[in-house]
């Protein structure tokens, strides 16, 4: 039995998040997330995978996001299309704007204005960025292959076509940080293909290329560290690996080290609130890894934990790529 610290304030964001690990609750929780994302940094045999759900980049995220990638805190993403239209939109100088969430949505509808909880943005703006990957599509074409290669590309093209930009894949191109994007045609991304498929261009994204590529990454990896910010289609596509890696007879033992920011409850059976626990029973968490899932909206949890990691100047102790 160890007795509780009550915290105090402190301008030090590492020291705060540490005395909040002595706490109780979801704020105990947070402070643990910090210690287990730093043992996956400091540990050379691990690969870390970020799971990217929400709407993350409208909502202000992305700057939090590209230092993670710049200080090689997370070495592969998947995320949602949406997560990464949004930042497409931002490196392009289509920007989300300060709205309220008791708004009169007929009317932003006249206005031609998309409403994400608070956020506001332009729906003509967004159809200008949808022609955009359309255009893109059309140079790269004909194309067949993963999402990953797609992205990739995207990012590369970001960075030639405005480099004064600033987005996650421009930066993730650059830092030869890969990004998947498991169900890319429940996006904008995909709506921008669709137009050009109507146009005759040949572009296909290969998903089980996805499937097959992340979970190869999972299996050269000595250990394998997962960070979840919300839940979805991008954590169990990374979840899965272990199970596709044990029916190839590559059994890995589960993922060694596992963050998980959500708001959502374990109860309802879904898997965003899925525990880690839970996970165990099918193989995808390693019944001793370190582990903590902290329910709590991630847009307060990332811009405090990454300001954790990058005040406490922890370094990378993977050999770069």
């Amino acid at each position: 039995m160890r007795p509780t610290q009550p915290v105090k304030p402190n301008r030090d964001v590492t020291a705060l998040l540490l005395s909040m690990s002595k706490t109780g609750f979801q704020g105990r929780k947070l402070g643990e997330s910090l210690g287990v994302w730093t043992r996956m940094i400091d540990d050379p045999d691990c690969t870390i995978f970020m799971g990217l759900s929400g709407a993350m980049i409208p909502a202000g995220m992305q700057n939090i996001l590209i230092e993670l990638v710049r200080n090689r805190y997370v070495d592969v993403i998947v995320s949602t299309g949406a997560n990464i239209f949004h930042d497409t939109c931002e490196h392009l100088g289509v920007r989300h704007y300060l709205g309220h969430h008791h708004a009169d949505d007929a009317a932003l509808f006249e206005e031609g204005i998309d409403r994400i909880y608070d956020v506001f943005a332009y729906e003509e703006e967004f159809r200008s960025i949808d022609a955009e990957i359309a255009r893109f599509a059309d140079e790269i074409a004909p194309f067949r292959g993963s999402s990953r290669e797609f992205i990739r590309r995207l990012g590369e093209w970001l960075r030639e076509r405005r480099p004064e930009g600033r987005s996650l894949i421009a930066t993730c191109a650059e830092y030869g940080v890969p990004i998947f994007i498991p169900a890319l045609g429940d996006s904008s991304i995909g709506i921008g293909l669709v137009m050009a498929r109507r146009r005759g261009v040949k572009v296909d994204i290969d998903q089980i290329a996805d499937t097959d590529e992340i979970t190869r990454m999972v299996e050269e990896s000595k250990k394998t560290g997962v960070i979840y910010v919300g839940g979805g289609v991008p954590k169990n596509f990374i979840q899965q690996t272990q199970v596709i890696a044990s029916i190839h007879e590559q059994h890995l033992g589960g993922h060694a080290y596992a963050v998980q920011y959500t708001t959502d409850a374990p109860h309802w059976g879904g898997l965003s609130g899925c525990t880690f626990e839970e996970a165990i029973s099918w193989g995808k968490e390693a019944p001793e890894s370190p582990r903590v899932q902290c329910f709590c909206d991630a847009t307060i949890a990332l811009p405090i934990v990454a300001s954790g990691l990058i005040g406490s100047g922890v370094r990378r102790a993977r050999p770069a790529p």
